[in-house]
């Protein structure tokens, strides 16, 4: 008994019960002692909340008054308990955030040289899965309800905020810390918390994530110690099994239903590979491969060239000129499709001027 009342959810359930029972029953005794349903529902009503606005009918017969005095006994007593349920639920609930904030917190103070990991996207989960693995202490800080809560799910220390925000990074141990991995997908986030962290500490080490190539110049100079950019690692892994392999038959492998470890490390970047073709009169036509990615801004890189006469060109340099018909292998990011077909279909260019 006193387990079941230690849950205030079920209390309040427990509570709603009782009263629905108590209003059903004294309702069907004052419409069988001859009152309508409408009169019996409103009794219940003003009784149960003890409101006194007066007796809808007399209430002069001792049945009438029996049902009456087990309606206020009965219906008052529930009402508190339902009451007391309510409020123990929404004080239970606050409570227990509080305090496993507080809790939470107070683990975090209690770490050094650990390690802050700004973002739990694709990439941050899986930084945190291997910094799990390898029994790393680490601290996620991410503004989500829902990553937040993933990360919490998984035993991680998490801190629900700005990664930006100086004091959110102090109150993940910035100064403690022996490194820092900010990986958002954005660029001029991941620039600021860099510039943030460098300031807050002079020897941490921090791995940075950029989307655009020309973010990494910046990166660096924000204080970054190393530059990670996705779309190049999934870059240069192709080109190192295309060095090995025929250009379609790895594309159509990692097209299609048996995804093969390259197609699996590109997923786990969140790129994608793909061969297209550059049509006639398309807007790339003509352009350099360095032109082209240019024009992409940071939706895919170059990693391989067929020319129509069947040569193939391995990781082409950025001056190599791109003719029509030629066939392109890109490592390129799925939500950038659309770049991709405005380039290199000749449909785009009559409805788009690529500057």
């Amino acid at each position: 008994m006193v387990q079941f009342l230690a849950s205030p959810l079920r209390n309040l359930v427990a509570g709603v019960g009782f009263m629905l029972v108590v209003g059903a029953t004294a309702t069907t005794a004052y419409v069988a002692s001859g009152w309508s349903l409408n009169d019996a529902v409103y009794m219940v009503i003003l009784t149960v909340y003890s409101v006194g606005y007066g007796e809808v009918a007399p209430v002069d017969t001792p049945g009438l008054r029996a049902i009456t005095i087990a309606l206020i006994v009965a219906g008052c007593t529930g009402m508190i308990f339902f009451t007391g349920s309510l409020f123990q639920l929404i004080t239970a609930s606050q409570l227990q955030q509080v305090f496993g904030s507080r809790r939470m917190q107070k683990d975090i103070d209690k770490l050094s040289s650990h390690v802050i990991v700004c973002g739990f996207g694709r990439i941050g989960q899986m930084l945190c899965h291997e910094l799990k693995a390898a029994r790393g202490a680490f601290v996620v800080i991410d503004h989500s309800d829902e990553r937040i809560a993933a990360a919490g799910k998984a035993g991680y220390h998490v801190i629900h905020g700005d990664a930006t925000d100086e004091e959110i990074m102090r109150q993940a141990g910035v100064t403690r810390a022996r490194a820092l991995a900010t990986v958002l997908p954005e660029d001029a986030a991941n620039v600021f918390i860099t510039l943030s962290a460098r300031s807050l500490k002079r020897d941490l080490t921090i791995i940075a994530r950029g989307e655009l190539p020309s973010t990494e110049r910046k990166l660096i100079q924000a204080g970054a110690n190393r530059v990670v950019l996705p779309a190049r690692i999934g870059a240069e892994r192709v080109a190192e099994l295309l060095l090995h392999r025929d250009m379609t038959r790895l594309i159509a492998r990692a097209r299609g239903g048996n995804l093969d470890r390259l197609a699996l490390d590109l997923q786990s970047l969140g790129l994608d590979i793909e061969v297209v073709t550059a049509e006639s009169g398309s807007p790339c036509a003509g352009l350099t491969i360095g032109r082209i990615e240019e024009l992409g801004a940071g939706a895919f890189l170059v990693v391989a060239l067929e020319r129509q006469d069947g040569e193939s060109i391995l990781q082409p340099d950025s001056e190599i000129a791109v003719r029509e018909g030629d066939g392109l292998a890109l490592v390129r990011r799925p939500e950038k499709a659309q770049r991709i077909i405005e380039l290199f279909m000749a449909a785009a260019l009559g409805e788009r001027e690529v500057s």
